[in-house]
């Protein structure tokens, strides 16, 4: 195994340097993917907050199928100095059922 180390670095090839260019391009593919995912998660979390906050209808169906995903809405817009959305919303739906 020495004499065959000895020989790879003679001839200028080590033996991690073949195994790094054969690396590259998996590690390429994995980097393009995970920069994809990470592009879609984003586009939708702004689709998704943005839908949330101009249709009231949208939130009332995403408290009856998603209530965590809605009660961090409120929480963001609440931080953000946006009060008020959350009674908004219970009054209309209440006032609805009604």
């Amino acid at each position: 195994m020495l004499t065959l180390n000895l020989l790879n670095q003679k001839a200028g090839n080590s033996g991690t340097a073949g195994m790094a260019r054969t690396m590259e391009p998996l590690a390429k593919k994995i980097f393009k993917g995970v920069l994809v995912v990470e592009l879609v998660g984003v586009f939708g979390a702004y689709f998704l907050f943005n839908k949330m906050n101009t249709s009231q209808d949208f939130r009332q169906t995403m408290s009856k199928k998603f209530p965590f995903i809605l009660e961090v809405y409120y929480k963001s817009i609440e931080q953000s100095g946006m009060y008020g959305v959350r009674e908004q919303d219970q009054e209309k739906w209440l006032n609805s059922k009604n």
